[in-house]
């Protein structure tokens, strides 16, 4: 395949290809009823199939050096971010983040998850990413800058650090109540507290689009779908709705976020998440967002009122605002980052790790979740085992 687009140039190798595997899918169907005559025509469509790959790559490539020609590193590595994302999952992350820089200097984000999808928005992710782009770039930042993540600008403020001295980062969020990935069999206008018939009769959700698709969904602390009567955290219904609702794509057209959340106290919550292709995860920062501006929604909280939001993670701030423009959640919450290091592809195709050294102390990096857990538990008789998923 790589000769070839030397040779012929990317377009005319990979219309020979597509050629090639049409006349090998046709041959297909006369030998697929003879066993071995079967496995050499699919042996030959996987050869021609990845030979596709730097023909596409490099087609990528020229059409970056066309229309981005700032962007031509980022465009080269996209193929391969995603494929590092799939293979991340291994060393216990929940995606991969790129910090991007167009030809005029502006900032962007970039976000795969561990199924090599790419997410359009990450709520702790922009929080990380901005405080890269602030250590790395501090004469193109200052207090407050701007980071697009899929299609959307999120103006980012430094803040004051929230517990130790953890870089701390607040980003404005805005919301929709509806979007292209509603259900087109419910309302398309503000569903707030209503049910999904399609995937469960039980919960009340609310929809909200803070550049990515949620439901969240508002239940009591003892209720089964969260601690249940004995006071421990079960994710397990949770996680059967997020699977059955994105197996739902005639409801969910790309897939859904699915989040659970109770009333810890006045301006209090806790939100458990189901992450579009990731499962039950720690903290979902675009998840928290959305559960506490569902929150204002529902009356449990006063809009212009911070909101602060517990998980498995930690907790983080919300202030949810109506302004001329819609909706605007600030999400504020800490950066933390553990080692510093370098991922490498190695001869196999499969990510290495470098030497990796820690960054933030770890004093500070767990404390946060630590006292979140145990003040859960002293406060309120609420419980997440050390071994919880």
């Amino acid at each position: 395949g790589g000769k070839l687009a030397d040779k012929h140039g990317a377009v005319s190798a990979l219309k020979f290809i597509f050629a090639a595997l049409v006349v090998l899918l046709l041959v297909f169907q006369l030998t697929a009823s003879v066993h071995y005559a079967a496995l050499a025509t699919v042996l030959v469509m996987g050869i021609f199939a990845f030979g596709n790959v730097p023909g596409l790559q490099v087609y990528v490539v020229q059409k970056a050096e066309q229309y981005t020609p700032g962007a031509v590193d980022v465009a080269s590595g996209l193929n391969i971010a995603a494929f590092a994302a799939e293979e991340l999952h291994r060393f216990g992350v929940d995606g991969l983040l790129l910090l991007t820089r167009d030809g005029r200097g502006r900032f962007g984000m970039r976000m795969f998850n561990t199924d090599g999808s790419e997410a359009e928005m990450c709520g702790n992710g922009i929080r990380c990413v901005a405080r890269l782009a602030r250590e790395r770039y501090p004469e193109a930042t200052g207090e407050r800058f701007a980071v697009t993540s899929g299609g959307r600008e999120y103006r980012i403020t430094c803040e004051e650090p929230i517990f130790g001295a953890l870089p701390t980062f607040g980003a404005e969020i805005p919301l929709s109540l509806h979007g292209d990935d509603f259900p087109p069999s419910l309302p398309a206008e503000e569903f707030v507290g209503q049910p999904v018939p399609e995937l469960d009769e039980g919960p009340a959700f609310t929809f909200l689009q803070p550049g990515n698709p949620h439901i969240v969904a508002l239940v009591a602390p003892d209720s089964a779908w969260l601690f249940g009567s004995d006071g421990r955290l079960d994710t397990r219904r949770l996680a059967e709705l997020g699977e059955r609702a994105n197996r739902m794509r005639g409801v969910f057209p790309r897939g859904i976020n699915v989040s659970l959340f109770c009333r810890l106290d006045e301006g209090r919550i806790f939100a458990a998440t189901y992450e579009r292709g990731v499962g039950i995860t720690s903290s979902c920062g675009t998840a928290m967002t959305s559960c506490a501006t569902a929150a204002a929604l529902l009356g449990l909280a006063g809009f212009d009122t911070t909101v602060e939001v517990w998980n498995r993670g930690g907790r983080v701030r919300c202030l949810p605002r109506r302004t001329q423009q819609g909706i605007v959640t600030r999400l504020t919450g800490d950066a933390s980052f553990e080692t510093a290091g370098r991922l490498r592809l190695d001869g196999k195709e499969c990510i290495a790790t470098g030497d990796a050294s820690p960054l933030d102390p770890p004093c500070d990096r767990l404390r946060l979740t630590e006292e979140t857990l145990r003040e859960l538990h002293e406060k309120y008789g609420l419980t997440i085992a050390d071994d919880h998923d």
